[in-house]
């Protein structure tokens, strides 16, 4: 999936009605996009993006990573939940992550409040992003990166069972060291925003 720009990215947010965040400096946009390509398919690929904006003494910054924003393959088909496997709603969610240990190993952006997920619990190779399986709650679905390898993670299997997951570490922590000068000014409460690729105006 290609990558996209920050006039893009901000143009799809606020034609949601969603905020984007320009006022300070290190005031995160944390917005992940789904590839509406798939078509709902289980590809089991980080074939997603997730970005990172925000201003810095004058200056735009503007980072775009590859990123899944689906379960992979093993938790589709070795459900965690009855209800079935966890699929983020796209939407804005103000406030929902804060810096915390994941899976209590290492920092990343954990979930703090509730959100909305699309629970598929028949084990086949599509999402079922169905409306009347929408659960809201507080389910895990953090913000954290793949294996150590250099070139990044190729495939997903079991590194998401609903979180958004970087494919390569040093872009995870690109993330991490924006969050935590956040943090020191803002407090520890990170919104994070999923929109899809048919969101985004070429």
């Amino acid at each position: 999936m290609s990558c996209y720009t920050k006039k893009q990215i901000k143009e799809a947010v606020e034609s949601k009605g969603y905020k984007w965040f320009e006022k300070g400096n290190y005031n995160l946009n944390i917005v992940g996009v789904r590839n509406s390509a798939t078509e709902g398919k289980v590809t089991n690929k980080f074939d997603d993006c997730l970005t990172l904006s925000y201003n810095l003494d004058g200056k735009e910054i503007f980072h775009c990573f590859a990123a899944t924003t689906d379960p992979g393959t093993h938790w589709v088909e070795n459900v965690l939940n009855k209800d079935g496997v966890a699929i983020l709603v796209p939407g804005q969610y103000r406030g929902s992550h804060k810096i915390r240990k994941h899976q209590g190993r290492y920092d990343a952006l954990c979930q703090k409040k509730e959100v909305k997920v699309y629970r598929d619990n028949n084990k086949d190779e599509v999402y079922d992003m169905l409306e009347e399986n929408i659960h809201e709650g507080i389910y895990g679905i953090n913000i954290h990166k793949a294996g150590g390898r250099v070139n990044g993670s190729t495939q997903i299997d079991k590194w998401s069972a609903g979180c958004q997951v970087f494919s390569k570490e040093s872009d995870f922590n690109i993330l991490m060291e924006a969050a935590y000068k956040a943090k020191d000014l803002y407090g520890n409460s990170f919104t994070y925003t999923l929109i899809e690729s048919k969101d985004i105006v070429a």
